[in-house]
């Protein structure tokens, strides 16, 4: 039996964490930065990069999986009892996550590295599939459909609107909130009343 690894040193732990964000700042302004540029913007070499992680892929891989935790740290801190408002909820805390770090968001929603995202995401997506189904039970939510169909509406129309950040309006949460709502069945009028700042905070 081999012996364990030394734990890691504390600067290479550091150096690690800062490629991660160097990469988010690169990457928000050329999604297509090769290694080079991001091993210069966090200080280190090219060798030291591949100290960290085996190639871009790699690299990649490490930021969607640190996006998603703090993703589905949001979807787990929505608890209100009405699936209408737990769904602007969430919507307004992913957004707000999202425009930090829109570099990244769209690179995990890229369609070649969805099945990675999905997988990450897991816990997002239970948690909208438990909303979609008691707002379906409650009648509060769409019911010409599956609840399973109307969270995969909601998903889309959330993916469409985080995508294009950039040319977002003022108060951007709004947006998030009216197009997962919309999906949702809602009208709106009742969008207008139910994402009122007291109502959803």
């Amino acid at each position: 039996m081999s012996a364990p690894l030394p734990p890691r040193r504390r600067d290479a732990t550091e150096n690690r964490a800062g490629l991660l964000v160097a990469a988010a700042h690169v990457l928000a302004d050329d999604p297509h930065a090769a290694v080079d540029t991001i091993a210069k913007a966090a200080g280190l070499s090219r060798r030291a990069f591949y100290g960290h992680f085996e190639d871009r892929g790699a690299l990649i891989t490490a930021l969607i999986a640190e996006g998603a935790e703090r993703f589905n740290a949001i979807a787990e801190s929505v608890t209100d009892d009405d699936p209408r408002k737990a769904l602007a909820q969430l919507a307004r805390g992913l957004w707000n996550e999202a425009q930090h770090v829109h570099a990244v968001v769209a690179l995990a929603l890229n369609d070649r590295l969805a099945r990675l995202t999905a997988a990450a995401l897991a816990p997002v997506r239970g948690r909208l599939a438990e909303i979609c189904e008691r707002g379906y039970e409650r009648d509060v939510l769409r019911r010409d459909i599956p609840p399973a169909v109307t969270a995969r509406l909601v998903e889309e129309a959330a993916r469409g609107v985080i995508t294009h950040l950039d040319s977002a309006p003022t108060r951007q949460h709004r947006l998030a909130e009216r197009a997962v709502l919309s999906a949702a069945g809602l009208g709106w009028h009742e969008i207008d009343d139910l994402i009122d700042d007291k109502a959803t905070t």
